[in-house]
């Protein structure tokens, strides 16, 4: 084994129903396992952030999960 590493802090930093304010990271992630929806920036880094000030909604869309920021 590689020893002692600390882990990455990747996954869900938001969830469904959190209020997020533009800027707000709601998922870290290594490829796009998240799809970016309404309302949110997919980073170079996958990283999906929210542009606006609203609600974080998940959906499922053909088998993929779709983050969404709604207002509200």
């Amino acid at each position: 084994s590689q020893g002692h590493r600390d882990g990455r802090r990747h996954g869900l930093k938001k969830f469904g129903g959190e209020k997020v304010i533009p800027g707000n990271i709601i998922v870290r992630q290594k490829g796009a396992k998240y799809k970016p929806g309404k309302n949110v920036n997919l980073g170079r880094d996958y990283t999906i952030s929210s542009l606006i000030e609203g609600v974080v909604l998940f959906s499922k869309k053909f088998g993929k999960t779709v983050v969404n920021v709604v207002t509200g």
